[in-house]
């Protein structure tokens, strides 16, 4: 072989590169299929969570519990009860970390105890009013972690510019004002009107609220919105944030909060969580 021949032959794709190159069936698809096939793949693939409510309800404490939202007493989280007007929830006195599946308390909307030992947080109130307000919502997840609650002590909204916090994008409130400690009629009615049809809302001098058709979807979101508040601060501290293309902030919340994707993000956390914490299935 000449060297003008031995030049070209090494230009030239392997034969294995060449077959693979005719076997591939999807590199000329357009995006909008491709979307489509990925979502019918996880469809099928991705397993739902087979816990009972009350055992959703003690992992998700324990995983906010090891991700930043421990503060003590503060925080609660429900979920809707078998009868309507009647939720779960935590007993008050007890931490994240304590709770158990047997431990959750079953309580109408005047916060009286009908299932378990103990009494609920008052500020359990303006849970009721959440969901009175948004029949579509069957978990809500409120706490005080750290991030969240030193960006709520500057008054400025969440901002979502970056792909992974995009299931908030354009889907988490703020409020402002703070009416102070939400014990009564009017912070709930106050709360649940600035959250609106949101996923999730940010409540200045305050903390977080965190919503879901489901209990695996608002766990996600909670974890979510402390990661988008870290990032927020760490971006504020090194420059000015750059929004994202707004077209492609939607896109990319309408690809990623889906049900299947959140039970797949709660099957994870559960896995890493249980080994810490399988006594929460008690």
């Amino acid at each position: 072989m000449i060297d003008g021949d031995r030049d070209h032959a090494s230009r030239r794709p392997s034969d294995s590169r060449r077959k693979s190159n005719e076997m591939a069936k999807t590199l000329a698809l357009p995006k909008e299929q491709l979307v489509k096939k990925a979502l019918t793949q996880m469809q099928n693939n991705l397993a739902d969570s087979t816990w009972t409510d009350r055992q959703k309800l003690a992992l998700t404490c324990r995983i906010l519990f090891e991700n930043g939202h421990d503060s003590g007493l503060a925080g609660q989280i429900t979920a809707r009860g078998p009868q309507p007007g009647t939720y779960y929830t935590q007993q008050l006195g007890l931490g994240f970390d304590e709770i158990t599946a047997d431990n959750l308390l079953l309580v109408n909307e005047d916060l009286e105890v009908l299932e378990g030992h103990g009494m609920a947080n008052p500020a359990n109130r303006f849970h009721s009013w959440v969901y009175r307000a948004r029949p579509d919502v069957n978990c809500i997840i409120h706490t005080h972690p750290l991030h969240i609650a030193a960006l709520s002590m500057l008054e400025v909204p969440l901002q979502i510019s970056h792909m992974d916090l995009c299931p908030l994008y354009e889907d988490c409130a703020f409020l402002q004002g703070w009416p102070g400690v939400p014990v009564g009629n009017e912070e709930g009615d106050l709360i649940a009107g600035a959250l609106g049809d949101k996923r999730a809302i940010l409540l200045s001098h305050h903390g977080q609220l965190s919503t879901g058709a489901s209990i695996e979807e608002a766990c996600v979101i909670a974890l979510l919105i402390e990661r988008a508040a870290k990032l927020q601060l760490l971006a504020m501290g090194a420059g000015t944030i750059k929004p994202i293309i707004p077209k492609l902030g939607r896109e990319a919340h309408d690809w990623i909060a889906r049900p299947k994707r959140h039970a797949a993000a709660f099957n994870y956390y559960t896995r890493r969580i249980l080994r810490q914490h399988a006594d929460c299935l008690n």
